[in-house]
């Protein structure tokens, strides 16, 4: 049987409860979109890594090869991944486009996902978190990661930005009990449902000109 280590639980009423403030987006990353001013709260899709400024479906299928791939290795970071799903461009509609990279991902080998898997990173709680929140949050992910080799990662997407960490805590303290080879399933399966919702946030989002920075 595993061991499994101790997870700090965060006391209701240490948690963020600051009208107008937003729950931190507790995926796999640490880097969060910016939002348009007035916005009252945080994607649950935060972006690995900016990719280049390509503008919706159209412009994806216009792009040059590294120009997409870079793109798409900044949903998930698999070579191979974004190689495939760029080589089949153009795509009629963005639903096409999910649906490759849905395929893609189930083709992964053991190589590829460890690729991706090793550049997600564990996300901390929003600054404004109180300190029971943060310590909670870090030592779980310290904990999941001491006996996986990699960043915990979950996707968030339709979660409701209350309810964000303790459904991170919640899978973390599951997920522990896994076998290595079980909880490789289960984060390949996450990995796949990340990559999707980058996908569709990176289409949807408007993006700089070429010539600025991301």
């Amino acid at each position: 049987m595993r061991h499994t280590h101790p997870i700090a639980t965060v006391p209701a009423r240490d948690r963020p409860t600051r009208p107008g403030v937003p729950e931190p987006t507790l995926t796999s990353d640490t880097h969060v979109p910016c939002r348009k001013p007035g916005s009252t709260d945080t994607p649950a899709i935060p972006a690995q890594k900016q990719g280049p400024s390509v503008r919706g479906l159209a412009g994806f299928n216009a792009a040059a090869p590294d120009e997409a791939e870079i793109l798409l290795l900044s949903c998930c970071h698999s070579r191979r991944w974004a190689e495939r799903v760029a080589a089949h461009r153009p795509y009629p509609t963005v639903e096409a486009l999910l649906a490759a990279g849905d395929e893609a991902g189930y083709d992964l080998s053991r190589a590829d996902l460890d690729e991706a898997l090793a550049a997600e990173s564990s996300a901390l709680p929003h600054p404004d978190a109180p300190p029971a929140a943060r310590t909670a949050l870090r030592a779980a992910h310290a904990a999941y990661e001491s006996s996986f080799g990699h960043a915990f990662v979950i996707s968030l997407d339709g979660v409701r930005p209350g309810e964000r960490l303790d459904q991170v805590l919640a899978g973390i303290r599951s997920r522990l009990g896994n076998e290595a080879e079980e909880e490789r399933v289960i984060a390949a399966d996450e990995l796949r449902r990340l990559a999707r919702a980058r996908l569709a946030f990176r289409l949807a989002e408007p993006l700089t000109p070429r010539h600025s920075a991301p």
